[in-house]
């Protein structure tokens, strides 16, 4: 789709096929990618939206822990098999699976709680951070470079990120170290269902969580024979938040070993409020010189 906000949405809008096994089943397109794999973040929020559409509409997400089985196809549609491991008092589990060919390509489960009152902390947001509106949009990083994936990251994803202190797409400029932080949120409005919002999160959490691996490397997107890819994702849903409002992903990575790199995130809304907890591990090779 040339809006690629209208994109996100039609992606999250699965269709319930009215099949029933023991599971529930779904359906879902996949977006266009240039290098022909699916983006991991798409599955992880299809997968999630799949699970909410079996959950009563009083209890909301709080956590989900997935695997990246194999890469996905841009080509093929995907289908979702939701099973209703647990309903409880006041919370309640799912597993998803999503196929493509009759294989599974990731593996997720949720867990859903009723909103309950309770103890109430959390970590302050860096108040040094740059506000979003004094930074470059990735537009603007990558305007008249004359690749795909330069083109596509510049006009095709639904977000605007702006990176501190600077994206790596070509180099890394400054120190070489393990953490960095992002602005991000839509390009336009989303309607206004949380569950929406928090699906959209999930999505976007995807995009620059092994950013601080290669920054700490000197590792840019560019360097030749880099190779990258997600091989798990955990999520922990903190507070409700608009992802249309600007949001600050704060990431680290503590470790780096055997080509996987372990990174984690925070992100908070731009008054400081902490929303979610993030943490991935992947797979980062380099050719050995």
């Amino acid at each position: 789709m040339s809006d690629p906000v209208s994109g996100l949405l039609a992606a999250l809008d699965l269709t319930d096929t009215g099949a029933r096994t023991s599971e529930d089943i779904f359906t879902g397109p996949s977006q266009w990618m240039p290098q022909g794999r699916v983006f991991g973040g798409q599955v992880l929020a299809q997968s999630l939206v799949a699970a909410m559409r079996t959950i009563d509409e009083q209890r909301f997400v709080h956590s989900m822990h997935g695997y990246f089985l194999r890469p996905g196809d841009i080509d093929a549609p995907i289908t979702f098999s939701v099973d209703r491991i647990h309903d409880g008092r006041s919370f309640a589990t799912r597993r998803t699976q999503a196929y493509q060919g009759g294989l599974p390509i990731l593996s997720m489960i949720a867990s859903f709680q009723d909103v309950d009152n309770g103890l109430d902390h959390q970590v302050a947001m860096p108040s040094d951070i740059p506000a979003p509106e004094s930074l470059p949009s990735t537009t603007e990083v990558l305007a008249g470079i004359d690749h795909p994936v330069a083109t596509f990251w510049a006009t095709g994803r639904p977000f605007d990120l702006r990176h501190v202190p600077s994206p790596i797409y070509f180099a890394v400029e400054g120190p070489h170290v393990p953490h960095q932080a992002v602005w991000f949120k839509t390009l336009s409005k989303l309607p206004d269902d949380p569950n929406l919002h928090r699906a959209a999160l999930a999505y976007a959490s995807d995009y620059s969580i092994l950013e601080p691996i290669m920054r700490g490397h000197g590792l840019a997107w560019s360097t030749p024979g880099l190779k990258a890819a997600s091989l798990d994702h955990a999520m922990w849903f903190h507070r409700f938040a608009r992802v249309d409002d600007w949001l600050l992903y704060v990431q680290e990575s503590p470790n780096a070993i055997g080509g996987r790199g372990l990174s984690q995130g925070r992100i908070f809304t731009r008054e400081g409020v902490l929303v979610a907890s993030v943490a991935q591990e992947g797979m980062v090779r380099v050719p050995q010189g």
